[in-house]
């Protein structure tokens, strides 16, 4: 058996950087006042069978608002980042995969 090494990444925007922040963003939600309780909004979402257009509007909401509330602030950008990985795992799970 071979065994490839990955070559270091020089990741010329950061990406990891940024990647490890988005991590650390969606970490803390977890603690925040609105997660403490057994039931989250997003879990709501689901019941009400709308977890998918939440999400995509989330990711509209955050990025209209970019720019203009606090200025160009990286809150808005991790919120964004957020609901559209959470809009993926609503898009792209194992069972829509094999709708498709």
């Amino acid at each position: 058996m071979v065994t490839v090494k990955n070559p270091i990444i020089d990741y010329k925007y950061r990406e990891d950087e940024i990647l490890e922040q988005l991590k650390k963003y969606v970490d803390s939600t977890y603690s925040q006042h609105y997660s403490t309780g057994k039931l989250q909004t997003i879990d709501v979402w689901e019941a009400l069978g709308i977890e998918e257009q939440s999400c995509q509007s989330n990711v509209i909401k955050y990025a209209m608002r970019y720019g203009k509330k606090g200025g160009h602030n990286k809150a808005d950008l991790l919120k964004i980042l957020h609901y559209t990985i959470l809009w993926w795992h609503y898009t792209q799970s194992d069972d829509k995969e094999k709708r498709l």
